[in-house]
């Protein structure tokens, strides 16, 4: 039994072994230029306060969701497109009305201004 998962150990020990050399060589050979901006935290595009527990604004979730949802569709349309001769006219009606309601609700979003940032 065990014999069957030793190619995938071996696999992990070798991964994480050559991982932890080239996380030591870069430590070890690479460039140390620190400046303030460098240094500076980096956190949802603004400048962070002291307190950790300060509140986020909504339009950045928003936003964020937003994106995730015309992310997916994009990447619902390359195997559409690559299949679309297999699937004739039922995979061209269908994938119009999921774009049409796709469609939709961004002119919704856009009519609430859910796309405006102030």
């Amino acid at each position: 039994m065990l014999a069957e998962y030793l190619p995938i150990l071996l696999f992990l020990a070798v991964a994480a072994g050559l991982g932890g050399v080239l996380l030591a060589i870069g430590g070890i050979l690479g460039p140390r230029k620190p400046s303030d901006e460098k240094l500076s935290p980096y956190e949802c595009g603004f400048e962070a306060f002291e307190d950790a527990r300060m509140k986020f604004d909504v339009r950045y979730y928003l936003v964020a969701i937003l994106f995730i949802i015309f992310d997916l569709e994009i990447a619902f349309l390359f195997p559409w497109a690559v299949v679309l001769d297999e699937l004739g006219g039922f995979g061209l009606v269908s994938m119009t009305l999921f774009l049409l309601i796709l469609v939709i609700g961004f002119i919704y979003e856009w009519k609430k201004g859910a796309l405006e940032w102030e």
